[in-house]
């Protein structure tokens, strides 16, 4: 088993953050490291702890790094970076660079060996150290890598320190992959250390929906079965694969979009209140969804794969990969029972957008007669963060006549507001040892028994995706099945709502 974590670890320990990527070319991971400058910007990296250490097979010199990843740093006067180049220069200098295999002690042990001296001249050598491991690294290699960590580079210090590691999705392909790689993964160390990232988790907005749900009497009042008629979690993309064809076509939008990032998202919606902020009960309460929720309907499942998906000249001639698909989920416990929440995501389609749309039942012999204009809620969590009321109102002075229309209700990008990078959010929590934000293993577990099943018939053929014109709004079958679970259309009102 892995090493126990201290639980008194000092903020002011020395702090070594490792990128290992796949990529010879550190540098490509821009996402990253733009986080960490970030973050060392708000003074949340003081240079006085925190070294940076790239990891990567191809052999370059720091400096080598640092003027690429300067380019990208440095802000064009209409950025809304930094104007303080200075800054740059400062925080490339707390970048080092080693080259290694992943799989052979030689390059491991040299990182330990910089680490370590970094560790000494922060005078920390012989007291607590934090060691942080980011693994941007496909998941085959994550045991040969956690193996190389836990036997070269864990934290030696006897006065307390840690070290924990960052894993990104996809964590397997199925509920069988996943468990071997959980498994694998757990006999190196210990769940307190391991950090399986879900980057909408770190979305700022889908991190106010536990105030927007449980600290308002409202919402508290109106969020179950007897007033909600029909869910949506709808992620779309206005691009195709673009390149990564290969990569694309053995994964799907189903374990590349839906079984993680969409599903997280409805445990938020979902949830119940948790018995407080503690990280662990709030897990609890996500894992309690996925452990409710049915086996998938055929007959609520739609497939898609856009035309000229296939032309790729990575993608094989005869590929059954969805691209599109729009499934529905019923939770089966007291607050859920009978309201259908239906995951949609898709590429090369009409506009790139992430929303959570929650559509209410009719009102009850509604005395204006106003059908199909039902009150709606709706959260855009990209492009732009922000939250919409569906509501219906008089419309002129001389009759009683109504119309619908959608109003702001809440804006997050006030006057003082800012919304923080998810890399921003999750790096950060990682190092305050904050796993709310992150995938707990029986959470991971109870995703992959959703999905599992449909997964392994589209891998057979059984499961045939609809083919539909690129950047349009997938196949016309995903709308039949929109409308046979329950939602109700507004003739003439957002075209993207059909």
């Amino acid at each position: 088993m892995g090493t126990r974590e201290s639980s008194n670890v000092s903020e002011t320990a020395s702090l070594s953050i490792v990128l290992l990527c796949a990529s010879g070319d550190l540098a490509e991971k821009k996402s990253l490291f733009l986080a960490l400058f970030h973050l060392y910007e708000k003074g949340l990296l003081p240079p006085t702890e925190v070294q940076i250490f790239g990891y990567a097979r191809t052999e370059v010199s720091d400096d080598e790094l640092r003027d690429q990843l300067r380019e990208y740093l440095i802000p064009d006067e209409d950025d809304d970076y930094p104007e303080q180049v200075e800054d740059v220069w400062d925080f490339l200098n707390l970048i080092k660079y080693i080259s290694g295999s992943y799989d052979s002690e030689e390059g491991f042990r040299l990182l330990d060996k910089e680490i370590s001296e970094h560790e000494y001249s922060k005078n920390s050598g012989g007291g607590s150290s934090r060691r942080l491991f980011y693994l941007e690294l496909p998941p085959s290699v994550y045991p040969s890598v956690c193996n190389m960590i836990k036997t070269c580079c864990m934290n030696k210090s006897n006065l307390g320190g840690w070290t924990r590691i960052v894993v990104e999705k996809p964590f397997g392909k199925d509920l069988e992959s996943a468990e071997e790689l959980s498994t694998q993964i757990g006999e190196l160390f210990e769940e307190p250390q391991i950090y399986r990232i879900g980057h909408y988790l770190g979305k700022e907005l889908v991190q106010k929906m536990l105030v927007l749900r449980f600290a308002n009497q409202l919402f508290l009042s109106l969020w179950n079965r007897d007033n909600i008629d029909n869910v949506q979690i709808i992620f779309k993309e206005d691009f195709k694969v673009e390149g990564h064809g290969g990569y694309f076509d053995q994964y799907g939008i189903i374990r590349d979009i839906i079984q993680n990032h969409l599903l997280q998202v409805l445990c938020l919606v979902a949830m119940e209140r948790p018995v407080s902020l503690n990280p662990e009960h709030i897990r609890d309460e996500r894992r309690c969804v996925l452990e409710s929720v049915v086996p998938i309907s055929d007959d609520e499942v739609v497939l898609g794969q856009y035309e000229g998906y296939r032309d790729d000249p990575a993608v094989p001639d005869e590929s059954n990969t969805p691209t599109f698909a729009s499934v529905i989920l019923r939770i089966h416990n007291e607050r859920w029972e009978g309201v259908p929440f239906i995951l949609r995501a898709g590429k090369a389609l009409d506009s790139r957008k992430t929303e959570i749309r929650v559509q209410f039942k009719d009102v009850p012999d509604d005395i204006f007669k106003d059908k199909h204009r039902r009150n709606g809620f709706r959260i855009c969590l990209q492009p732009l963060e922000t939250i919409y009321t569906k509501l219906v109102y008089k419309l002129g002075n001389l009759d009683m006549s109504t119309h619908q229309s959608e109003q702001e209700l809440l804006y997050w990008r006030q006057e003082g507001v800012t919304i923080e990078d998810a890399y921003e959010n999750l790096i950060l929590d990682t190092i305050r040892g904050d796993q709310q934000q992150f995938i707990r293993r029986d959470e991971l577990e109870a995703s992959w028994k959703i999905f599992t099943p449909l997964l392994h018939r589209i891998d057979r053929g059984e499961f045939k995706p609809l083919p539909y014109e690129a950047y349009g709004y997938g196949p016309k079958e995903a709308f039949e099945l929109l409308r046979k679970a329950g939602y109700v259309e507004t003739p003439g009102f957002l075209v993207d709502d059909h």
